[in-house]
């Protein structure tokens, strides 16, 4: 598996390209299931928090939950108007809002995880010298 270190620059965009891709292609493969498009959110989060350089931890619990958003583009039901697809998008999100703080919840504990790792090997390697 692959071990990049992204920035949280980085892991922001990651994150976003990542879902307004799943966002589309949910739109095309599965007409604009939500359920599809939850499930597809957790590896995402996953893998923004496990690849954002430990400087950056704290940034992957506050990118994941804008990426959702912007991966809803594609998904959600409106018009051409920009107020319809507005609508369409804050009803997506209310509708939808337990798989944003699912995957937001993932991002956390993973960097929780990630976090304790690292305090833990220095600990480890003050107490060797």
């Amino acid at each position: 598996m692959p071990n990049p270190r992204l920035t949280g620059l980085g892991g922001g965009l990651f994150s976003v390209a990542l879902m307004f891709g799943v966002g589309f292609l949910d739109q095309v493969l599965f007409g604009a299931s939500p359920v599809v498009y939850g499930v597809l959110f957790l590896p995402v989060c996953l893998l923004t928090a496990l690849w954002v350089r430990g400087a950056d931890l704290l940034t992957a619990p506050v990118v994941v939950p804008i990426a959702f958003a912007v991966g809803l583009l594609p998904v959600t039901e409106g018009g051409d108007v920009f107020g319809e697809r507005l609508m369409g998008l804050v009803t997506a999100l209310a509708t939808q809002v337990g798989w944003l703080y699912g995957g937001t919840l993932v991002a956390a504990l993973t960097i929780l995880t990630r976090g304790l790792r690292r305090a833990a090997a220095r600990r480890h390697t003050a107490n060797r010298r």
